[in-house]
């Protein structure tokens, strides 16, 4: 399958907050550096498999970023050549449900069309 570029779209609430963009403006610029240089990554070189992406379900996947403190994990979905990023947190846990819940939560508002 041949590489495509994809445009980046932070998903935005239906007060009009980017959480995503919110999470990455808190983080250390080092870390903010290397997140970014991940998401560039898939932006330029979509599809992509491990270690910097991984399908979480249908429609869902996550950027895995290291950084000195963890991993920072940035859930994602692509429709068309568009790349929505839903959600993005520390993961300090083996196992994120919450995490994962709340990307689904914001996939679902996404396909109604109520960002």
């Amino acid at each position: 399958m041949t590489p495509r570029i994809l445009t980046v779209h932070f998903f935005r609430t239906a007060a009009g907050t980017e959480p995503v963009r919110d999470f990455l403006r808190n983080l250390p610029t080092e870390d903010r550096k290397a997140v970014g240089t991940d998401i560039k990554t898939v932006q330029f070189g979509w599809p992509l498999g491990m270690p910097v992406v991984r399908k979480l379900g249908h429609g869902l996947w996550e950027i895995r970023s290291h950084i000195r403190d963890g991993i920072v994990r940035v859930l994602f979905t692509v429709s068309g050549c568009q790349m929505v990023l839903l959600h993005g947190f520390i993961k300090k846990a083996l196992r994120a449900p919450r995490e994962l819940e709340t990307a689904r939560q914001r996939l679902r508002q996404l396909q109604r069309g109520e960002r």
